[in-house]
Formats: C-alpha cells, structure tokens, sequence
C-alpha cells in the first residue's frame, strides 16, 4: 500500500514548528559548550515528542521515511531557543503499534524507546522497526504512552504526541476520547496524521482525536514524495564526519558498543541515501548531539568531570599508561580538533542549504505542507520560544 509514501515528511515539519516554540520564563544563564559553535546553551527547558507509529503491513513508506527523516527533526531543532536565548534540549520516545508480532496482551503496541536525546540510539531504534499485519488501537496505543513515559509537571514545556496511521481512530476496547482527554489533563497536546482522504480522516475520528486537545489533524497526499537535493557540498561533509568520529574516545562499560553504534547509523544512514548521511553529519556537528556517558570528550565539558575518578581499566588501550595531565591534555587536544571539523561542516551546510533552496523546486513542500506550517505556529502561539535560521 502506497498511502504512506509522504507521511513522515509532514510530520517532520510539524516537529519542526512545534519545537520552536516553548520554554521557561526568562532567566540567566552562562554560556558553557556552545561557545566554540556561538550557540547559547540548553537550559532545563525540554520538548518532548512521543512518536507513535502504526507499524502493520501497509506502513513500509511510514517507517522508511521515519528512518530517513530523523536528522531533520535534529538540525531544523537546533536553531530553536528561549525568550532568554537558552537552547532547548529535545528528546524523543518511539512506540509501534498495529503489528501482529506484538504481543496481543499489550494491545500489539511495544514501547521502543524511552524519552532519549541519545540521538544514535533513537536512529537505531527507527531502523529496528519492521512491519506485519495487526490491530491498529489509536487511543490504547496514546493511553500507554501518557502511563509509561514520564512527561512532567512544568507547564511551560512543551510536550507533543504524534500519532500516525490509516485505520479507523475508534479501534480497540479503549476509548478513544478517554485517552486524549488524558493527554489534555497532563497537558500533552496530540497531533493526529491520517493517510487517506481528508473527509475519510474526520469521518473516522482522527481530526477529533486531534481537537479535543487542541492539536492539529493533517490528512496526507499518499503520492507525495520527499526529494533529497544533491550538492557540492555533500562529499566534503561526508569525509569531515569519518574525521570527527576520529575525535572520539570511548571509555567505560558502554565506550566499546556505543562508540560501534555510532558508526553503525552512519552506514544506515549512507546505504539509504547519501543525502541522509550529510543530514546526520550535520546533526553531529550540532549541540544537540552529545554523548558524555561513553565519550570523554564530551563528558569533560560537564563541571564535576574529574580524570582521577576514571579506573584505568576503563579507559581506552592508548590512555592506560598515560598520567592523569597527559590524559586531559589528549582530551583537550581531541575537543579542540573536534570543534574544528563540527565548525566545517556547518559552514558547508549553510553553503549546502544556498544551494539547496535555489534549486529546489516550488512546489516542493505543497500547499498543505506550508497550510499545516501556518496552523502549528497559531497553536504553539502561548509559547516563547523563537525561531532563527
């Protein structure tokens, strides 16, 4: 089935635009890692998005794009901030549901991923997801989400849940109308994505899912298709990224696994397309992409590092014998080679994006692409947070 071939595009943007605005009062800060990339830093604001999607046999399109489209929700995240120009951290949860081979007991819906701004761990679990036929239960798949994750209680996050699919929003023992009615009380606001018909969408209750908590209700185009631009650009950044990955140095019991899963994404991402490997490239050269549980690089940013408190049976074979001065020397020269290429790529990428938006064509995105931009800022409109490029 075809239904689904644009689907995640839109959810793209509509992460996109919600995540853009939402944040704390204003308050002081102090500028820690960002200031090599003149970005300010993410404060305790959090938008949390729960990805909910219909993984049963016609949903191929849906969970391929979801792959593909990931680093977008990324890069087009990290120019978001506060009214006191802090930068929002973002974090992201993923369920399935509708697929035969979940358990029955739990309504054939499987929480994937926790709320992580891992962001090679949410890419691996998206590449995890496979399809079969099932039971598509709408609001028993948004009623687990709202029991398992831990949303919080601060009324100026934002919080989003984003379900998608194409059978009837009535489906399942639970009603539908409870579970959105919880999401209002915890004030988490759900988006609704039908494939089909827009009439066909109302008809089965997915635009009222979506208006009982004041989200937007969307209705896809099935033959729209995302298009990736190719650019000068996009070779050089490619090579910059096997470079900065150079810059990494794992430790501890999860240095050796993550420091693979890293380069395992990087090739899901490049056998898919190579414009997706440039996307990602780019979201690693981003503040966003952090990894202080497994890389001393990262982890020597945070204030309470201390090199003596690492056991030298955790440390990586080049540093074993090397003095507490020698190791932080390395990690200095590593951070500052680090900041280098992350500098490059994202001057290649604004030079990639010139090129991309001359010679992309007009109708790319489509009228209900940029409808749903205007509709998405109205409802985030109570928010602070701003938008620049």
């Amino acid at each position: 089935m075809k239904k689904v071939n644009s689907i995640i595009s839109l959810v793209i943007v509509v992460l996109i635009c919600t995540t853009t605005f939402g944040c704390e009062p204003k308050k002081k800060t102090k500028t820690i890692y960002a200031q090599a990339l003149t970005e300010k830093p993410a404060t305790n604001n959090t938008v949390k998005i729960a990805l909910l999607l219909d993984t049963s046999n016609s949903m191929d399109g849906l969970i391929n794009q979801a792959k593909a489209q990931l680093w977008d929700i990324v890069n087009k995240f990290t120019h978001a901030k506060c009214e006191n120009e802090a930068k929002p951290n973002l974090q992201i949860a993923l369920y399935q549901y509708g697929n035969d081979a979940l358990s029955s007991k739990e309504g054939y819906i499987q929480q994937v991923l926790n709320f992580s701004g891992d962001l090679d761990e949410i890419s691996e679990k998206l590449f995890s997801l496979t399809t079969n036929g099932g039971e598509e239960y709408c609001g028993e798949v948004i009623q687990t989400s709202l029991k398992q994750l831990e949303w919080g209680n601060n009324q100026d996050n934002l919080k989003l849940i984003f379900i998608a699919g194409n059978e009837p929003f009535t489906q399942g023992k639970l009603n539908y109308e409870d579970a959105v009615t919880n999401a209002k009380e915890k004030d988490v606001i759900v988006n609704t994505i039908f494939c089909g018909n827009y009439e066909q969408g109302i008809n089965s209750k997915w635009k009222k899912g979506a208006t009982l908590t004041g989200g937007e209700y969307i209705a896809i185009d099935h033959n729209k298709k995302v298009v990736h631009i190719d650019t000068p650009y996009d070779e050089v950044i490619i090579k910059l990224n096997s470079k900065l990955n150079k810059t990494y140095i794992s430790y501890g019991s999860l240095g050796a696994s993550k420091h693979k899963m890293q380069s395992t994404q990087d090739s899901n991402a490049m056998e898919m397309e190579e414009a997706i490997a440039v996307k990602r490239a780019v979201s690693k050269s981003s503040r966003l992409y952090k990894n202080k549980n497994w890389d001393l690089v990262d982890a020597a940013d945070d204030a309470s590092f201390e090199v003596s408190k690492i056991k030298k049976e955790d440390l990586p074979t080049e540093l074993k014998e090397k003095s507490n001065s020698e190791i932080k020397s390395y990690i200095k020269e590593k951070k500052a080679e680090r900041v280098k290429i992350q500098k490059e790529i994202q001057d290649l990428n604004k030079k990639r994006n010139s090129y991309i938006a001359k010679n992309q064509k007009e109708n790319a995105k489509g009228e209900l692409e940029n409808a749903m931009l205007r509709a998405i800022q109205k409802q985030a409109a109570s928010k602070n947070y701003k938008w620049e490029e």
